[in-house]
């Protein structure tokens, strides 16, 4: 038996702020969701899976076009065609759509019940699935402690959006459990959904985050797709392999520029590393400039000569993107950033440095920051967006970060 696990799809995401971008591949970007569940739909035919579980989460909240609702169920179909069900469970961000629950889907898909936990039989495939969805986005209840005991005879797979305890900081811990709550179910493969980076919590029994299929900005990093479990004639967990299936690709490109003496031999550096990175899809890269260097001033003083110049030298590749260039660099006498700065802006700027990985303790710190008057208001949140979006927070802790490295120039 062989069953496709993803989850996330998160259809038609808008992909925020790319208006900003000079020259963004806005089309590919936005159709990338699509693409993403074309190649999900396309690889589950090709290996003749005997189900496809996806948990939670295929819609991204209100949908702005009921087209994406059409859209999944004709995909669904297709799945239905090729005799493969579907069993799904709503997430945080499907319970925000109301539209999701009068859509009528295809008669292979199951969508399982919000109000209880429910078991699902595939006597011909040998599966049963436990799942229930949200009733509401915000639910807080511990669905996994209510799943039902395992069923005897048939491989035992429990689906579930759920934040699991553990180090997942950039979400938010919806229908939260534990390892042991699910351990104590006794199923052979546990379905989960709402981590968007691929985890493999535990293999005895088989606890596992897919990801999501596509990433979505420039911190969803890496390889996006799905696992494929091949599970034996002793109903025996065989394999549990990732499958990419995303169309594009956002990557973080850390480059060290130690010894480097002016911008150009920067730019030259930083175009040889252009030339690493695959062609076979679309990629789009944030670059970081990092080490000692004696072009550390000339380097945040010209900037947007920088961006420019890199977005040229990444034109020259045939599938790449520069989103975001940001200068991490030091003097060659070995200060930091602050130089020989002192109070407040010492204190923001090493407060920053700690804090832009953990956006709940940036925004904590900074709210009442009066320094944070001094941000332009495009670079506070656009319009429409929540203070709460992890995107933003991090694209706010970046500007933040620049700004606040453009006032320690001034004050030396």
């Amino acid at each position: 038996m062989k069953i496709l696990h993803a989850a996330d799809l998160h259809i038609d995401s808008p992909l925020r702020g790319l208006s900003r971008y000079e020259g963004a591949p806005e089309d590919d970007l936005r159709l990338a969701t699509r693409r993403a569940l074309d190649n999900l739909v396309r690889l589950a035919t090709d290996l003749s899976v005997d189900a496809v579980l996806l948990a939670g989460d295929v819609y991204d909240g209100e949908w702005k076009d009921y087209q994406t609702g059409l859209y999944f169920s004709r995909q669904m179909a297709l799945l239905g065609q090729a005799g493969i069900p579907v069993y799904m469970v709503s997430g945080n961000h499907d319970a925000q759509n109301r539209t999701m629950r009068t859509l009528k889907l295809p008669d292979n898909v199951h969508v399982f019940a919000t109000g209880k936990p429910e078991t699902v039989r595939n006597e011909q495939a040998g599966l049963a699935v436990h799942g229930q969805g949200f009733a509401r986005w915000d639910l807080s209840d511990n669905l996994a402690a209510g799943y039902p005991a395992r069923d005897g005879g048939l491989f035992n797979v429990g689906l579930l959006h759920t934040g699991l305890d553990g180090s997942y900081s950039d979400h938010k811990r919806y229908a939260p459990c534990s390892v042991a709550d699910l351990e104590a179910r006794d199923y052979d493969y546990w379905a989960l959904g709402h981590v968007h980076k691929q985890q493999i919590v535990r293999d005895e029994p088989w606890i596992v985050y897919p990801g999501n299929i596509q990433g979505r900005h420039a911190r969803e990093t890496g390889p996006k797709g799905c696992i494929v479990v091949t599970v034996d004639s002793d109903l025996l967990v065989e394999s549990v392999e990732h499958h990419d299936l995303d169309t594009a690709r956002w990557e973080s490109l850390d480059v060290d520029v130690t010894g480097r003496d002016d911008i150009d031999q920067v730019l030259s550096l930083v175009a040889q590393r252009f030339q690493e990175i695959p062609e076979e899809r679309l990629t789009a890269v944030r670059v970081t400039l990092t080490g000692a260097t004696s072009a550390h001033t000339a380097l945040w003083r010209d900037r947007e000569r920088i961006l420019n110049e890199l977005r040229a030298a990444a034109g020259h590749h045939p599938n790449l993107w520069l989103e975001k260039v940001k200068v991490r660099t030091s003097s060659e006498d070995g200060g930091d950033c602050g130089g020989g700065a002192s109070g407040i802006l010492t204190d923001l700027h090493r407060a920053l440095t700690v804090l832009g990985a953990n956006p709940d303790g940036l925004m904590a710190k900074l709210a009442d920051h009066p320094l944070i008057g001094r941000i332009p208001p495009e670079l506070r949140g656009p319009e429409g967006i929540a203070p709460n979006d992890p995107a933003w927070i991090g694209s706010l802790a970046d500007d933040a970060y620049q700004v606040v490295e453009s006032l320690l120039q001034e004050a030396r």
